[in-house]
């Protein structure tokens, strides 16, 4: 993918065949995971900590948090972005809310100070809603639409504990294998404007503490 100004980004736009759709990171086999009555009611302290469920269950800007909490400036690392036509991608039903063609981003979220990765993000938009909210697909999305003063809702809709052994060695702490991972939904002026599946490295730990009492 190119950039063709800072103002628009080029569409990819060839779908592939749906045999080679490249896979995108989930939690694979949750150990736990919860619903949208979990994330409204909380969660036990002895499963996930206060820190952590406001990090993760709050409804603010992961990048903009991610920034507060370390002190650094916080890099995308933009690893794909997929023109999926209207295949659901295996993602979670709420997918079927973002209108097709579909483009599939997927990026590393890092410290700019450390180069440390922080989280694993992948997003689905309609090509239309990617035109309009996310014209440089190198910024974090709530830079983005907060330079057009976007009010945003982010509608929170499943949270996952478990295995993700393809971004093992990418978050680089062999020693913890379970990672926590969300999804939801960003809405705008009553639609939805993307979907997002994030996946948290171990390396917050250091900001947020331990992820359990």
């Amino acid at each position: 993918m190119t950039l063709t100004s800072p103002q628009s980004i080029q569409i990819p736009t060839s779908t592939l065949a749906k045999s080679k759709i490249s896979a995108w990171n989930r939690i694979e086999e949750p150990m736990w995971q919860g619903s949208e009555d979990d994330i409204r009611k909380g969660l036990p302290f002895n499963l996930l900590s206060p820190t952590w469920q406001m990090f993760l269950m709050g409804d603010g800007a992961p990048t903009r948090h991610l920034q507060l909490l370390t002190q650094s400036d916080i890099s995308v690392e933009v690893l794909a972005m997929t023109n999926i036509g209207d295949d659901d991608d295996n993602a979670p039903s709420d997918i079927s809310l973002i209108a097709a063609p579909r483009i599939r981003r997927q990026i590393f979220l890092r410290s700019q100070q450390t180069g440390e990765i922080f989280s694993h993000a992948t997003s689905w938009w309609s090509e239309a809603a990617m035109q309009k909210y996310l014209k440089d697909p190198s910024l974090p999305i709530w830079v983005s639409l907060n330079q057009k003063y976007t009010e945003l809702y982010r509608d929170l809709k499943g949270i996952y504990k478990g295995a993700c052994p393809k971004l093992a060695e990418a978050f680089g702490y062999p020693e913890i294998d379970t990672y926590w991972g969300r999804h939801y939904l960003l809405w705008h002026g009553g639609e939805p404007i993307t979907m997002l599946y994030e996946i948290y490295s171990p390396a917050i730990g250091k900001y947020l503490g331990s992820s359990s009492l």
